[in-house]
């Protein structure tokens, strides 16, 4: 059974930087669709990067700010994202596609908060 663990939330200011980690085991990731998902209070969970064979997506209101990467030494998924602000507050969830099925993991809080 695929699992993906997510790492690195927290509480940053307006302006700061994160680096949000997903590690994925006991599956490899060279070849699969992966990203990040956010489920903002009062919203419903929305898609923050896709990284496919296709081509990258990213949301609207992260672009230019936000940048996934897929580690496949280390079988895992990052995402960098700076000059956060109160509204990327959340919880993010990373995904990835496996045996024809979009596996979550359980997903780490971040707080952009003064």
């Amino acid at each position: 059974q695929v699992q993906l663990s997510e790492s690195g939330g927290g509480l940053v200011q307006p302006g700061g930087s994160l680096k949000l980690s997903c590690a994925v085991s006991p599956s490899t990731i060279s070849t699969t669709t992966m990203g990040w998902y956010r489920k903002v209070p009062g919203s419903q969970r929305e898609l923050v990067v896709r990284l496919a064979n296709w081509g990258d997506e990213y949301e609207d209101s992260v672009k230019g700010r936000a940048s996934a990467a897929i580690d496949t030494a280390k079988n895992s998924l990052s995402l960098q994202m700076d000059s956060l602000k109160p509204d990327d507050t959340g919880i993010y969830y990373c995904f990835g596609h496996f045996f024809g099925q979009d596996i979550f993991g359980e997903g780490t809080l971040v707080i952009v908060s003064s």
